[in-house]
């Protein structure tokens, strides 16, 4: 297993003193966007038309010793606005075909959330089943939206070799690891998650027994943590829609890697994701309000560069 970074957090910065930051940091790994919500400010996808761009990009990443982990995009490709739609999966459909190009396997995206009928306005994030008209909007949105277009968009990954990580977030219709492999189980293999435990923390789900229901549906790792506070959690319930920027009075927030949980906790999770197959990149994600991007990044790498370097498996003695 290795470090990776998402680079969203560094967007102020050319792409070569990213990696250059990066390597004093011992991470030669990149998770990329390519647009919607991240931006696209280190890979541009006109590069699918541009062959010299391409290959000049190429060789940056080479001459700096640099893989790529994933391609992300994440959007709502499913919003009910057919422009806002169709500007998603256009991004989406791009980053699969430019992650073909590069020789990267995965791309990272959100499900999405449709609104509640034809012609609505807004997305609708249906989260309990009464009154019964709410089971009526969820059965609508999966059956005529949700399953048409990623049935459709897993067969488009899978014909370029891609696998396309959707990661469990609330108000998506992909949020807990039963919707996740709801997905799973209808459009197919291609078809599998971007694991970022700080998601599942605030939902009330472990994290590392969730890795035992997800299994090889893990196809990419976010770094991140969450840090809850009981106190506020009694007033505001987890469901909490103030800024995040309102830590005083939220029941939760977002944690650079340690400052929620700390380094027994990451072991066990690093470990077990090595026991259900997953040994690949944990890719640093920065969304901690009470640290800098530079101090996030800094202290999220030394923490967990010293936990994969000790969770390395020996040789066994009798093999």
């Amino acid at each position: 297993m290795r470090l990776g970074v998402f680079t969203p957090l560094l967007s102020q910065l050319p792409l070569e003193t990213v990696l250059t930051k990066l390597k004093t940091l011992d991470i030669h790994t990149v998770e990329l966007a390519t647009g919607s919500y991240p931006g696209s400010a280190h890979c541009d996808l006109g590069m699918l038309e541009d062959a010299a761009a391409l290959e000049n990009f190429k060789a940056l990443l080479a001459k700096h010793e640099f893989s790529i982990s994933a391609l992300s995009c994440h959007s709502n490709p499913l919003h009910p606005d057919p422009a806002q739609a169709g500007a998603a999966q256009e991004v989406n459909r791009k980053t699969i075909l430019l992650a073909e190009k590069l020789g990267v396997s995965t791309v990272v995206d959100f499900s999405g959330c449709p609104g509640d009928q034809p012609g609505a306005k807004a997305p609708n994030w249906v989260t309990c089943p009464w009154p019964p008209e709410y089971l009526d909007v969820l059965a609508w949105q999966w059956d005529k939206v949700v399953e048409p277009y990623w049935v459709e968009r897993a067969r488009l990954a899978a014909d370029h070799g891609i696998r396309i990580a959707i990661e469990m977030h609330p108000g998506f219709v992909v949020y807990s690891p039963e919707t996740m492999l709801r997905l799973r189980s209808i459009a197919g293999p291609a078809i599998g998650c971007n694991y970022d435990p700080s998601h599942m923390f605030w939902q009330g789900i472990d994290p590392i027994a969730a890795i035992r229901v997800l299994g090889d549906a893990i196809f990419h790792v976010h770094a991140k943590d969450t840090q809850m506070y009981p106190t506020n959690l009694t007033r505001t319930g987890v469901l909490d829609t103030k800024p995040y920027t309102d830590e005083r009075n939220r029941g939760w927030i977002f944690r650079t890697c340690g400052y929620g949980h700390g380094a027994e906790w990451w072991k066990e999770f690093v470990s077990t994701l090595r026991m259900f197959g997953y040994d690949d990149v944990l890719s640093i994600e920065h969304e901690d309000s009470l640290l800098s991007p530079d101090e996030g990044l800094s202290r999220a790498a030394q923490f967990l560069n010293e936990i994969v370097l000790k969770e390395q498996p020996a040789a066994a003695w009798w093999v």
